[in-house]
């Protein structure tokens, strides 16, 4: 995918299992049995294991098992970034330098220390090769300041750092090795192909083999130096959620990540389903350019909608697990509004609001791509809940469902008059959201050009620049009131994360960025 926060295709990752390069095949059963291989069902969202270029769901979840990065997350929780190859870390107080101390004793898959000129390369590599991730390292420059200490450098107040260093795209590369096979830290890079089939990391897991359209296999790498993983292989399978569901009811397999609702409703009690809110937030834009529409800029209207909506049914047709989204930022996230401050229902209020817009019955289309499913929700029932809801406000709703690649581009150019769509984070951090302020990237596919609305702009200025966790979640909350006071943006809900394991497994937690830590899974 191209860089998540700059094309809408944030808006699917993990939702479609895109037809991927490379050769086909049916996936296999693993070769052995046993505790010690896990076997994981998936819809694949993949296209590469190299850390510099991938930025797929799918890819995350290997490149978390194969690389590590200078700073993890603990379990689920994302609010605090946690030491990895770095045994340490301090922000400056102005947010733009970020030291790191590197920990001792840590070794690539071939028995190499990992080193200070590793991380140097592997994170110059990510920002200058071009790839999907470089936009994580945009402004940022990394030296190597003595034999264990990196510091990174931003030319403007970056608090938000030492939440992306987390990702698996900054995985840490064995830089002589990937070298040798032609890695560099530019455009020419031509590392990929030794990537995708042998380990250049130090992470827990080696890549045994590696298929982008049917299968990945991973072995435990012998010299890794923490805690020794308790499979000793993993096998990753491109798998449709309804075989998915046969196949970890009858042990085929231990994992499956891609289940709806629905499919989790009638399983065996002797698997483990695991229901969580993900980090994904379903929301409708109103335009705000008058060369698109007449209707939606009416703020008034926007009121109408917003008070509308019957959250408490759209909740209940997502299902168990799901929840209502205050604001844009995830529950998950610093920053987030607190769940008491979701919306309800004010019909009488919406009926009011359309009245004082001077709209009379007014039509508005809602465009939505047809076949997207975000954790098994599909669009379709959502967008006609809507429909019938705004119905009794007075508004009628022309549903306009089309093909992805056609929404998609509408919605990336600003010309749908109401959309509905979804947003996954590109990292953990408040400062993703920004992209919803008028200029911004999303601002501007719902036509809120800069300079729309000033206060909160500059609200959104002060947000970029808080330091300290405090600050910065309330100056995030404050962006967010603003937003759903006065923006075209209207927060829907979290739909579940459904994940299905056999009564074997332990340990496993959702992560909004790359979904499960294999190395985090036990056996009973």
């Amino acid at each position: 995918m191209a860089t998540r926060s700059q094309t809408a295709a944030v808006l699917l990752a993990g939702a479609l299992a895109l037809a991927a390069c490379g050769s086909g095949g049916t996936p296999q059963a693993p070769a052995a049995s046993g505790s010690k291989t896990l076997v994981i069902d998936t819809s694949f969202d993949l296209k590469t294991a190299d850390p510099g270029r991938t930025y797929e769901p799918t890819g995350l979840i290997v490149g978390k098992a194969v690389y590590e990065t200078l700073l993890t997350f603990d379990g689920a929780d994302v609010t605090k970034p946690m030491p990895a190859l770095a045994e340490s870390y301090e922000l400056s107080e102005d947010g733009k330098t970020l030291t790191l101390k590197l920990k001792q004793g840590a070794t690539f898959a071939d028995g190499a220390p990992v080193t200070a000129d590793d991380v140097v390369f592997s994170l110059t590599r990510v920002r200058d090769m071009k790839g999907t991730p470089s936009f994580l390292l945009d402004g940022v420059e990394v030296a190597k300041t003595d034999e264990s200490t990196i510091t990174l450098t931003s030319q403007a107040p970056n608090p938000a750092l030492p939440f992306i260093l987390p990702n698996p795209a900054l995985g840490i590369i064995n830089s002589k090795l990937a070298q040798q096979h032609g890695a560099t830290t530019d455009p020419q890079d031509k590392a990929e192909q030794y990537l995708n089939s042998s380990s250049a990391g130090s992470g827990p897991y080696q890549i045994e083999s590696f298929n982008v359209s049917s299968q990945v296999t991973l072995k435990a790498n012998p010299k890794y130096h923490g805690p020794k993983p308790a499979y000793e292989r993993v096998v990753i399978r491109n798998v449709e959620a309804a075989t998915q569901k046969l196949n970890v009811s009858r042990g085929d397999s231990q994992i499956a990540l891609n289940l709806s609702g629905d499919q989790v409703a009638g399983m065996p009690a002797t698997l483990q389903v695991k229901k969580t809110a993900s980090a994904n937030v379903i929301f409708l834009l109103a335009n705000q350019d008058s060369a698109i529409s007449e209707t939606t800029p009416n703020a008034k209207f926007v009121e109408a909608v917003r008070k509308g909506v019957d959250y408490a049914g759209l909740l209940e047709l997502a299902g168990e697990g799901s929840t209502l989204a205050p604001g844009v930022i995830p529950s998950q996230i610093l920053g987030a509004l607190p769940a008491g401050q979701a919306p309800a229902r004010d019909l009488e209020g919406a009926k009011a609001a359309l009245a004082e817009s001077g709209l009379s019955n007014p039509t508005v289309k809602l465009e939505y791509p047809s076949e997207l499913t975000v954790n098994g929700l599909s669009f379709q029932p959502l967008a006609e809940r809507i429909q019938a809801n705004l119905k009794e406000v007075g508004i009628t709703v022309d549903l306009q469902p089309a093909p992805v690649t056609t929404a998609l581009d509408n919605y990336r150019n600003g010309k749908e008059e109401m959309g509905l769509w979804y947003w996954g984070p590109d990292y953990p951090d408040p400062s993703d959201y920004l992209v919803f302020l008028p200029g911004k990237t999303v601002g501007l596919r719902a036509g809120w050009k800069e300079g729309s609305n000033k206060e909160l702009e500059e609200a959104g200025e002060k947000a970029a620049a808080a330091i300290g966790d405090e600050n910065r979640a309330a100056a995030y909350a404050d962006v967010q009131n603003k937003l759903n006071a006065e923006g075209p943006f209207i927060p829907l809900l979290q739909p579940s994360q459904n994940i299905v394991t056999a009564a074997s497994v332990t340990g496993l937690e959702y992560h909004p960025v790359w979904t499960v830590d294999i190395a985090d899974l036990g056996v009973k």
